[in-house]
């Protein structure tokens, strides 16, 4: 095997590892000598440092690593302090919209009303910073009480939960019994499945979509 295809492979394997890799483990992989691979990772880590390239090869105790480039840091930062544009599917908006009504609410109320879990729904919400943690019912074991954010306020164009549009109690109704008959079309297993429209429309509405 030539030096360039052994190179290409090592590049694959320190780019997907993302850690570093022993010399050994990456002479076993290339069936060759210990050697061979110190003498081409030398030759990389040249390679790397002596181009304008994003990416360096480092050595660590006898392993080696792919990392940035030093010069490259202040735009990781900046890029890392871009807010995330969360895009939230249907589950997610039912869920959100459960809260914004109910809060503050647990997520066991939230189920009740869903008819299926909806943990990750919950969690993606929290990362999205559109709920968060209101206190905790007081109760055997004092389950969380979640609530709408600031950054949800902003996101819908409101400026306080008092500018939430009516709900229709038939839709929630209708919401439940679409989200119970999708339980059981999965035969029981707890599911975060789109369970209606109900819920979504009054979100998606009140972000004047």
């Amino acid at each position: 095997m030539d030096s360039i295809k052994i190179k290409s492979i090592i590049e694959s394997i320190l780019f997907t590892m993302g850690e570093a890799v022993e010399a050994d483990r990456l002479a076993e992989v290339l069936e060759t000598d210990k050697k061979h691979v110190k003498k081409i990772m030398d030759e990389m880590i040249s390679e790397y440092s002596g181009q304008d390239r994003g990416m360096r090869i480092i050595e660590i105790d006898g392993s080696y690593q792919m990392c940035t480039s030093p010069g490259t840091y202040d735009y990781l930062i900046k890029l890392v302090k871009i807010p995330k544009n969360h895009k939230l599917t249907d589950v997610q908006l039912e869920t959100l919209s459960i809260i914004a009504y109910k809060q503050p609410v647990t997520k066991v109320e939230i189920e009740k009303i869903r008819g299926v879990q909806s943990d990750h729904a919950v969690n993606r919400l929290v990362e999205a910073g559109l709920i968060e943690e209101k206190g905790r019912l007081e109760q055997p074991g004092r389950p969380v009480l979640f609530g709408t954010t600031e950054e949800f306020l902003r996101r819908f164009g409101l400026k306080n939960t008092e500018e939430l549009p009516d709900v229709n109690v038939e839709k929630i109704e209708a919401f439940k019994i679409e989200a119970e008959q999708e339980l059981g079309y999965i035969n029981d297993e707890p599911s975060e499945g789109t369970a209606g429209e109900a819920a979504s429309v009054s979100v998606n509405n009140t972000a004047g979509e």
